[in-house]
Formats: structure tokens, sequence, C-alpha cells
């Protein structure tokens, strides 16, 4: 999709102007911030969308952390084709590495207690599967990929369960019985059997009754700490077995706090959603010699 975003069924025409055919080159991927890359394979198919003479040749691994002015790998092969490619080049490798650089501050924010960073499905469309990968390689957690592999009952279900006719109302605690009778009743083998069921909960309120329904996850939504914190001491009266995640507008500066909590699970929108690229630069562009 990248290529053909930026050349249609053309032509780069200022290289084929200005360069001529069959010029080798190379030039150097760097990056001008510190960082941790996430993206390499990918940019490798990418490149083969182009040229099979194209060629990747990594000087790091995603996952590792780089400074300012370090090469992350070396393309040679075709000229123009070198040329045409640098853009969509850039933008994965910037935007990947940009959600692994977030999500690594975030993991670091948090060593120390049990709480594990996950990322959400606020992600691009067509890019949720890269994203995901680049949170992993910044240390953090994939929350599920998307519908299909997961029961989330949201507060908009939960809204609508109290306006629903009586005869199929449902409170938090009954949605999280009646999900688990729907599971239940999946054929042997169906991967519906073995899906986790979470379940968000807004207020302490209606916390216990949630508990001893018996639910995977509760996610905690927009609680404060000491709610937090009675939700944890909750939680290892009535159901230690229940993970319970924060969430809601999490930033740096109140991670910490926030896994000291005792939660076991922290998931953080921003990771995909408000990330800065990870600046990196094509340099060193020149004459490819044997």
């Amino acid at each position: 999709l990248s290529v053909a975003e930026d050349l249609d069924r053309g032509y780069d025409w200022t290289s084929l102007a200005l360069v001529p055919a069959g010029t080798p080159g190379t030039a150097a991927v760097r990056s001008r911030r510190t960082g941790v890359v996430a993206g390499l394979p990918a940019a490798a198919v990418l490149l083969a969308e182009y040229s099979a003479e194209l060629q990747l040749h990594p000087l790091v691994a995603d996952g590792d952390q780089i400074a300012a002015g370090q090469t992350l790998a070396v393309l040679t092969g075709p000229a123009r084709t070198l040329l045409a490619a640098e853009r969509p080049l850039l933008n994965l490798l910037c935007h990947l590495s940009g959600i692994a650089s977030l999500t690594r501050r975030f993991v670091e924010a948090v060593q120390g207690t049990p709480a594990r960073i996950y990322d959400t499905r606020k992600t691009l469309p067509g890019w949720r599967l890269l994203e995901k990968y680049a949170v992993r390689a910044g240390g953090g957690h994939n929350h599920r990929l998307g519908l299909y592999d997961g029961v989330l009952i949201k507060d908009n279900h939960l809204h609508l369960g109290e306006r629903l006719p009586s005869d199929g109302r449902y409170t938090p605690a009954s949605a999280v019985r009646r999900v688990k009778e729907f599971l239940a009743a999946a054929p042997e083998g169906d991967p519906r059997r073995n899906m986790l069921i979470e379940i968000e909960v807004d207020s302490l309120d209606a916390l216990p009754d949630v508990l001893r329904a018996g639910p995977d996850l509760i996610l905690l939504d927009n609680l404060g700490t000491c709610e937090l914190q009675q939700a944890v001491a909750m939680r290892g009266e009535l159901a230690p077995q229940v993970e319970l995640e924060a969430s809601g507008g999490m930033t740096l500066d109140r991670v910490a706090e926030v896994a000291a909590t005792g939660v076991d699970r922290i998931s953080v929108g921003a990771l995909t959603h408000s990330s800065a690229w990870l600046d990196l630069a094509l340099d060193d562009l020149c004459l490819h010699e044997d």
C-alpha cells in the first residue's frame, strides 16, 4: 500500500531525470535521537516490493536501544530505487520505533512492581499488527488483537444492558455469568472455550459482585490511586485469581504511582495513538563500490 500510495502507477520522475539507469547506490539509516528500534524485518519486506536488488543490512536488532547518531542499517541497490523507497521506508521505521521507544519508557517506569504495560485497540487502520509488534519490541504486552479473540464487556455494553426489556436486562455481574455460559456452550475445540473474559468497572460499588462472578480480568477505568488500592485489597479478599487492569488517561508522570497500588496490568492507549516518531534519516547516499 505504501508503494502504491507513493508511486501510483507511475515513477519517481525526479530520480529518473537525474540518476543514470543502473547506478549502484548505498545509504545509511541513522538515528538523530536516542530510542528503541522496531520494524527492521517489515522494512525488508517493504524494500522487496520495490526491487529484489534493494537490500537492507541491519546493524542492530528490533528492541535494541540506540543512541543519537547511531547507524541502524545500510541499504544497497539501484540508486533510483533506493531514492524512491526512502520516504516509505522512513515512515515505517520512524513510526514503529517511536511506539517502541515510548513503550520502553513506560516499562522502565514500572520496574520493581508486578504491573505489566499493555497496549489497546487504538491503532491506525491497517497498521494494528505492526503497531502491536512495536509495543512488544519496546517490552510491552499486547491486549487482544481484535474483537474476535477476546471478550471485553465495556461501559456501552453495560449501559445497553440496563435499558433492554426486563427479560434481557443484565447487571455487570450477570453480564459476566451470561458470557461465561455463552462461551462454555461452544463446541469442543472451538477457541471461544478458552477466551479470556474481561469487564470494565468504573466505580467500586459494582466491584464486589463482579469479583464474585469470576471474570478473568477486571478493567478499572479512570479510578483514582486510592480507589485502585481499595480495589486491590477487595480483590485479595474476594477473588485473588482475578487480575486487575488499570486504564484511562495513563501518563508517564502517573504510571509508577498506579503500578505501586498492586494492579497486574496497566493499559496505555497513548503507546499507539500518541507516540512521537523516532527521528531517523537516510544519510550518506553515495555510489556503491563492490
